[in-house]
């Protein structure tokens, strides 16, 4: 079986920021910024998510323990970080309803989806500024092992589907194909600092 990975290859957005001819130098630096505080939290969630799969092909562990404790993770690496500084997941088509986007967070996804489907979004964090925080959005894409739980519904295996269902009873994420747009993880970190 494949290693299942989360697409933040971050030696590409490293490089892309360092390349990006548009971004001023304060921009590169909270990108920067944002990309370490949204590692964290992709590692965590990653290597968990990683072990799941290992000990359990079919999916159910991974959307048990994304059920479970994907959330509660978020807010205990969240409370790790400096103040005023937060790191979420968010999605056009969402699982979660506490993921939900909000009008900034929709119109930086509407973008980056559009770019999808052009073929020209690239693997680089987009820095917005929303009410003095800045933003560092990071797309991420689907791979082989998402497919697991945000595939085809018909390609889910049935007890995953029930898990999901029971879940989330008005769940959007699913029918992605590999390398579709999933997603991202947002830093907002204050724009002071």
């Amino acid at each position: 079986m494949k290693k299942f990975t989360l697409t933040l290859s971050l030696s590409v957005i490293a490089a892309t920021i360092t390349a990006s001819a548009g971004a001023s130098a304060d921009q590169k630096t909270i990108a920067m910024e944002g990309v370490h505080y949204i590692k964290i939290l992709g590692k965590e969630l990653k290597s968990n998510v990683m072990k799941r799969m290992k000990d359990d092909p079919s999916g159910l562990q991974s959307a048990y323990f994304c059920s479970k404790s994907a959330e509660r993770i978020t807010k205990e690496i969240n409370a790790k970080f400096p103040e005023g500084i937060h790191v979420r997941r968010t999605a056009l088509k969402i699982r979660n309803p506490k993921n939900k986007p909000d009008a900034s967070d929709l119109k930086v996804l509407k973008k980056m989806e559009e770019e999808s489907k052009e073929g020209t979004l690239k693997k680089k964090p987009v820095v917005v500024q929303v009410d003095g925080v800045n933003r560092v959005y990071v797309p991420l894409f689907v791979e082989k092992g998402c497919l697991k739980c945000h595939g085809a519904v018909d390609r889910i295996d049935p007890k995953v589907r029930e898990l999901l269902a029971e879940k989330y009873p008005h769940d959007q994420a699913v029918g992605f194909k590999e390398g579709d747009l999933r997603g991202v993880i947002v830093a907002e970190i204050p724009a002071e600092k």
